[in-house]
């Protein structure tokens, strides 16, 4: 079978993050991202919609996002090309052969 994307599809550097939670003094707690690495990606939108958050119209972009494949990566993760920002919401070993990582996400602000 045909890989599905091509290692000249990875044009992308991108860091891969995760949250790490720190205290304050308030007995509260602030998220702050740590890198995990840097890898190559394919990015391939896949979907983009309007929607009503808070009284406003919000625009959603989701997007797939092809790695080599990797172990560490979770959903509670993000990634991040230069100043755009991707939450992960899933990460799929492609045919169960530990070579291609899709992770389908959504584009946030930061």
């Amino acid at each position: 079978m045909r890989a599905p994307v091509n290692a000249g599809d990875l044009r992308h550097r991108v860091t891969i993050e995760s949250p790490a939670r720190t205290s304050d003094e308030a007995g509260g707690a602030t998220i702050e991202w740590q890198s995990v690495g840097d890898v190559w990606a394919a990015i391939w939108p896949r979907a983009a919609y309007e929607n009503l958050r808070n009284d406003l119209i919000a625009g959603t972009a989701t997007h797939d996002i092809w790695i080599r494949y990797r172990k560490d990566v979770t959903p509670d993760m993000r990634i991040r090309c230069g100043n755009r920002v991707f939450a992960i919401l899933g990460a799929i070993d492609i045919e169960d052969r530990s070579r291609w990582l899709k992770c389908p996400s959504e584009e946030r602000d930061l």
